[in-house]
């Protein structure tokens, strides 16, 4: 299926974890896009017109049809996109799914703000030793809802990629950089193994790989725009 026929565009910037989130979904899902990129620190008359209410990234256009925030558009994708023998992204027990969406609400409310403050140049050292360890905190509980969810499978999932790991490992590479910029061990294996095989595994993943450059390259991103790469992390979700 070509971008064309499918009517599928991607408004956004590839840094973004919301952003990187939807391209994972249209991948699992094998919906070929069109990947409209925006410029760092402007705001194409598109992506005002498209999402008029948050005016951020990222944004899904469906045949023209604009829907915005990423785990919406997630959603989104697995309902429209549910056959062709591509799995399903959220899993199909209610129960099992609002679990799903609970983490992934927490993982948004928690990583983020630590990421922003582990990558700035003008954050005291104090600062970032705090979010250093809410972020540790934060990874050992997702450690634990891996075990419980996962039930010795591969992913948060099961058997294949669900919701929770596309809301979890958009974030792996802010993650992994940080480790880099800040001096500090987040992923540890000693600390958060499962989790740590988990996001080594996920990130070979095909539909993964391409999504989520080496931490290099968001650290070199990070220092070439300095303040106006702080809303890659802050944007609409």
């Amino acid at each position: 299926m070509s971008s064309e026929a499918s009517g599928v565009r991607v408004i956004g910037l590839w840094p973004s974890p919301y952003v990187i989130r939807v391209l994972i979904a249209l991948k699992l899902k094998g919906v070929e896009y069109e990947f409209v990129e925006e410029v760092v620190g402007r705001k194409s008359e598109l992506l005002l017109k498209s999402n008029p209410v948050h005016k951020k990234i990222p944004v899904l256009l469906h045949h023209g049809k604009p829907i915005s925030e990423s785990l919406v558009i997630v959603q989104y994708v697995d309902e429209v996109w549910s056959s062709g023998g591509a799995p399903a992204i959220l899993p199909a027990d209610p129960y099992t799914r609002a679990l799903h969406r609970f983490w992934a609400q927490y993982i948004d409310d928690k990583l983020p703000p630590a990421i922003r403050t582990l990558r700035a140049t003008d954050a005291a050292a104090g600062d970032k030793d705090q979010a250093a360890g809410q972020m540790s905190a934060a990874l050992q509980l997702l450690e634990e809802a891996f075990v419980k969810l996962s039930q010795g499978k591969q992913y948060f999932g099961g058997d294949s990629v669900g919701y929770l790991d596309i809301a979890l490992v958009s974030h792996v590479g802010w993650v992994k950089a940080v480790e880099k910029m800040a001096g500090v061990s987040l992923l540890d294996r000693a600390k958060v193994p499962k989790l740590v095989a988990w996001a080594d595994r996920l990130c070979a993943h095909p539909a993964v790989a391409d999504a989520i450059p080496d931490a290099d390259k968001f650290v070199e991103f990070s220092v070439k725009y300095g303040s106006f790469s702080k809303p890659i992390n802050s944007g609409a979700k």
